[in-house]
């Protein structure tokens, strides 16, 4: 089997929906309730410059993705993202999720980013455990704050750290300004290298 990250085409729409459309749907791990349109998906994916959109593929199947997108509009919060990783059933507990993020996030950085923050609705043991394991300490909790599926839901925050914080920082770039550089190149490669730990 040979796997690969890379950033997603609008062609990747449908096999993104694929995998995402199970946890709309089924689970609370998500609380949308209706699975997004793959040209909707197609359209975002295509006009993403300020932040990326990874795909892992396992010979030649997309089997997970990862994105990231504003924390907040204010722009204080321009060096802050959110992330968002799904990885496909079949896939889940063999390094996608973690090679995945491992790629996001260093191309974040190099984007100039500072800090990451992911939402995770609770119970949801496999997300904690790749949080915990990738260095994210949890700071917040929300108890109660969402129904679906006929059940409560709390949601948990996470935050790490991606680089120093300037003084005085300059805004962070596009990602067609990294994505031909060698430091892109490499966290491409260092989440490759990551999808057997």
């Amino acid at each position: 089997m040979t796997d690969d990250i890379r950033v997603a085409t609008p062609a990747d729409a449908g096999a993104i929906r694929s995998i995402y459309a199970p946890f709309v749907t089924g689970t609370a791990i998500t609380f949308a309730t209706d699975p997004p349109d793959e040209s909707e998906l197609a359209d975002d994916i295509g006009e993403a410059n300020r932040y990326p959109w990874l795909v892992c593929e396992a010979d030649e199947a997309v089997v997970g993705y990862a994105t990231a997108s504003s924390l907040r509009s204010r722009p204080a919060y321009d060096w802050a993202v959110e992330l968002t990783i799904y990885v496909a059933e079949d896939a889940q507990h063999s390094g996608v999720g973690r090679g995945l993020y491992t790629a996001l996030l260093d191309v974040l950085a190099c984007q100039g980013y500072c800090d990451a923050y992911a939402v995770t609705t609770l119970p949801n043991p496999a997300t904690v455990g790749l949080h915990e394991s990738m260095g994210f300490d949890r700071v917040g909790r929300f108890p109660a704050a969402g129904h679906k599926l006929g059940d409560w839901h709390d949601v948990a925050w996470w935050h790490r750290r991606l680089r120093e914080r300037p003084a005085d920082p300059d805004p962070p770039v596009t990602v067609d300004a990294v994505r031909e550089t060698p430091a892109f190149a490499a966290a491409l490669r260092a989440g490759e290298a990551a999808l057997g730990e």
